[in-house]
């Protein structure tokens, strides 16, 4: 069998409060893990450790957070930024706070580019486009010379989901990325990252609130409960969930799990491409 493109074994936390014991999980090629969790369970402690960026915030990681082979928490932050944006990347929650408001558009790019590999106009000119075209922004000078607070927020989440995929990372990750969208925007947003994962065989951890974004994208769903990563279900199965935390969440969802999962994979397969929990209602009842 093949190696994970993520393996997590760790513990983290802050002083002498301990906010992370002992999660655990792999996630190989392909695999879309939903990662749920109420507030204050310890999913952004998470995220900064896989991201080797916990130290940065006065937090401490133990254990290993293997991406590419490379344990991250043993590895010199020189090291780690070779990682990231080119092995994994982060599609981030708040895209115009992640954005640099002085800078162009352009300028975010060709940051991201130089980061990563050496420079070439054509090379790195083709890849910009073909990558507004793929979320559906205009590639033209016009465009990529303006600053974040002059675009949509919708706009700038597709920007920021480019930026992620610039160099094609084998694994993404991303925190609740669809929060601040509009259905269309968010189904839109929902079917870049499920495309990108099956055209380029790459890994998605999708932590979110949002459990009916988690049945329309991953295919499997894990819950982050005080500080443990409990009940890891393939999404078929998530109706036999043991955590309370989990199971109170499917009880607020607006149909029986198996009922919503089988009309958003039918949805998703006939001619209407946008399925919103509003459409399915309507068509439910």
């Amino acid at each position: 069998m093949s190696s994970p493109l993520l393996r997590v074994q760790l513990s983290a936390g802050y002083g002498k409060a301990q906010v992370l014991s002992d999660v655990c999980f792999d996630l190989y090629a392909g695999e879309r893990l939903g990662l749920l969790g109420n507030s204050g369970a310890g999913k952004s402690t998470l995220l900064l450790a896989l991201l080797g960026l916990l130290p940065h915030r006065g937090g401490w990681a133990k254990g290993e957070v293997v991406i590419g082979g490379k344990n991250l928490l043993a590895l010199r932050e020189k090291e780690a930024r070779r990682l990231r944006g080119r092995t994994f990347a982060l599609v981030p929650q708040s895209p115009l706070s992640a954005l640099n408001p002085s800078l162009s558009l352009h300028a975010h790019f060709q940051a991201c580019w130089k980061a990563h590999r050496a420079w070439d106009k054509p090379q790195f000119q083709g890849r910009v486009t073909e990558l507004m075209h793929r979320v559906d922004l205009p590639s033209a000078p016009e465009f990529l010379q303006r600053k974040p607070g002059q675009i949509s927020v919708g706009q700038a989440q597709r920007c920021t989901l480019a930026l992620a995929l610039l160099h094609r990372p084998a694994l993404l990750i991303a925190d609740e990325p669809t929060s601040s969208l509009d259905p269309v925007t968010q189904t839109e947003v929902i079917n870049l990252l499920r495309g990108t994962c099956e055209e380029q065989g790459a890994a998605l951890l999708f932590v979110s609130h949002d459990l009916f974004s988690v049945f329309r994208l991953c295919s499997d769903v894990a819950m982050l409960s005080g500080g443990r990563l409990v009940d890891r279900l393939p999404l078929h199965a998530v109706s036999a969930a043991q955590d309370p935390g989990l199971r109170a969440l499917l009880h607020s969802l607006p149909l029986p799990a198996d009922l919503l999962l089988r009309h958003l994979q039918a949805g998703e397969t006939a001619s209407q491409p946008l399925v919103t929990s509003e459409t399915l209602l309507t068509q439910v009842w």
